[in-house]
């Protein structure tokens, strides 16, 4: 019999009595999982730290989890989990040698956990105001699709000779105790800069970010970066998945137990490039809020219109060894 994935946003159930991942029903609502892990949480002292959500109202780092059953809990994510805590506690080159598709999977049930939280904290707004919950329904197939994907984790689900997302990950000398993460849910884009390394994922773009950042990585190479150099490779990558302008479309192919996942090509039967109009303009106030760091303002990044402020290649374009920057850590 072919695979039943669950489907919430067919039914827009986001109740903490079902699995978020099997939508099966759950013994108590007490049965949760913390959308960030344990071992993260302790490592940079996370638990009581403040997270804003977006509907301004905030929570702290332990409050948001995602009701799961102990089960699936046990026999399918605690042994994702602690594959990628080791990766993450030994460094850089184990995170290297972990399967890609284990990293998308873990940052994955991350992002959507906040979306989770994120949809549950506008159900309530809105009920509160006596208004029905709303939602694009371009943003509810990208968190569908994502949600779909994320049932490779507990299903025997496949991508069909494609990758649905970009990872970039690079060697950064970061300040050990510095916690660095950002998301943008509404183009799923996702970074996290902890110990000696940064990882950036863009989940839904079948891999056309990391087309489109190409010659930078290429001039980058291997080389270790100093963090202001990764916030700005972020920066660019978040800028690009903003610019990003297709709602990538998939086909469902079931093959007796199993379910293949087939990319329908981007270009469809549009002329338009897969990019938007990069504008410097935008992309420095990227940058200014990705450098908060270190202080620079949007005006001393585009000083020059043409060519913004750069902390990783110099001026005739050569990548800029991390030990010639002089800026606090």
């Amino acid at each position: 019999m072919p695979v039943q994935p669950y489907a919430p946003f067919e039914t827009a159930n986001f109740s903490n009595k079902l699995c978020f991942l099997t939508g099966q029903t759950l013994s108590s609502e007490d049965e949760k999982i913390q959308v960030f892990p344990q071992w993260l949480m302790r490592m940079y002292d996370l638990e009581e730290k403040p997270f804003k959500l977006l509907d301004e109202s905030m929570a702290t780092y332990k409050d948001i989890k995602l009701p799961c059953s102990a089960a699936v809990n046990e026999t399918f994510l605690e042994p994702l989990e602690a594959e990628i805590a080791a990766a993450f506690n030994s460094g850089y080159e184990a995170v290297k040698a972990l399967d890609e598709l284990k990293i998308f999977q873990w940052a994955g049930k991350l992002l959507y956990g906040i979306i989770f939280n994120e949809i549950q904290a506008g159900i309530r707004q809105q009920y509160a105001q006596g208004e029905e919950f709303n939602i694009s329904k371009a943003i509810i197939h990208k968190f569908s699709n994502l949600h779909l994907m994320l049932q490779s984790i507990n299903l025997p689900v496949f991508f069909e000779d494609f990758t649905p997302y970009s990872i970039f990950l690079f060697k950064v000398d970061n300040n050990e105790q510095e916690f660095g993460y950002r998301d943008e849910i509404n183009t799923l884009t996702f970074a996290l800069r902890i110990k000696d390394f940064g990882l950036i994922i863009c989940f839904q773009d079948n891999g056309a970010n990391r087309r489109y950042q190409q010659e930078t990585l290429d001039k980058i190479g291997d080389n270790s970066l100093h963090p202001i150099q990764f916030e700005e490779f972020s920066g660019r990558v978040f800028y690009s998945n903003y610019l990003f302008n297709r709602l990538p479309e998939y086909n469902l192919l079931p093959v007796a137990e199993e379910l293949y996942i087939e990319a329908m090509p981007l270009r469809g039967i549009s002329s338009k490039p897969l990019f938007d109009n990069w504008v410097n303009k935008t992309y420095g106030q990227v940058l200014e809020n990705f450098w908060k760091n270190w202080g620079f303002l949007l005006l001393e990044i585009i000083k020059n219109p043409e060519e913004p402020m750069s902390f990783l290649f110099d001026a005739d374009g050569n990548f800029v060894n991390e030990a010639a920057i002089q800026l606090p850590r």
